[in-house]
């Protein structure tokens, strides 16, 4: 019986096996995977056999169990291929709203608001006859003479403020410096 059985498996194998291989891959398009496929449905027939009755078309069995196997493939590509789609998606998504940002960032007016910042807390932190007499420099756009007056002290110690002003301006904005420089170079 044995040797009857393995015959009949050989015989299945040998005259069925390139029909069921050129069949699936009809469908999924890559012989290698076919031949898996028929390989599986052909030992899927083998260890099912005796479940079948005995006047089963057994070609047209295994044909079926290789058509559930490419669909089967072939529901997995597709949900392979529409979850790689939702990643692309969610990607260029991303994509656009970088790009969106990107175009709506106005590096002149973050420097600005942030150079701002910094200067009205490093004002706040000067003496007050010092923060006094630079904002009427800069701020107010005095001359020296004309705060030396109003303030009743004399032009070189409006020099001298406006000197320590700058210095402490200096240290704090010291990492805005070159920034500054590029920025200047590019729109002068």
């Amino acid at each position: 019986m044995e040797k009857q059985n393995r015959y009949s498996f050989d015989q299945l194998y040998f005259d069925y096996k390139s029909r069921f291989i050129r069949f699936a891959c009809t469908y999924v398009g890559d012989e290698t995977v076919a031949e898996d496929i028929t390989v599986d449905s052909l030992i899927y027939y083998w260890e099912n056999r005796e479940k079948l009755a005995s006047d089963s078309n057994v070609p047209a069995y295994i044909l079926t169990v290789i058509k559930h196997k490419c669909l089967n493939y072939l529901q997995r590509l597709r949900r392979h291929e529409e979850a790689i789609e939702y990643l692309k998606d969610c990607d260029t998504w991303e994509l656009n709203l970088r790009i969106a940002t990107l175009e709506a960032c106005n590096p002149e007016k973050l420097f600005s608001n942030e150079l701002q910042s910094l200067v009205a807390k490093a004002l706040k932190e000067l003496p007050e006859q010092t923060r006094e007499i630079f904002i009427r420099s800069r701020y107010r756009n005095q001359s020296h003479k004309e705060i030396a007056a109003a303030l009743g002290i004399s032009v070189k110690t409006v020099e001298f403020h406006i000197t320590k002003a700058l210095k402490v301006l200096r240290v704090v904005l010291k990492d805005y410096f070159f920034l500054f420089l590029f920025f200047r170079k590019f729109l002068c």
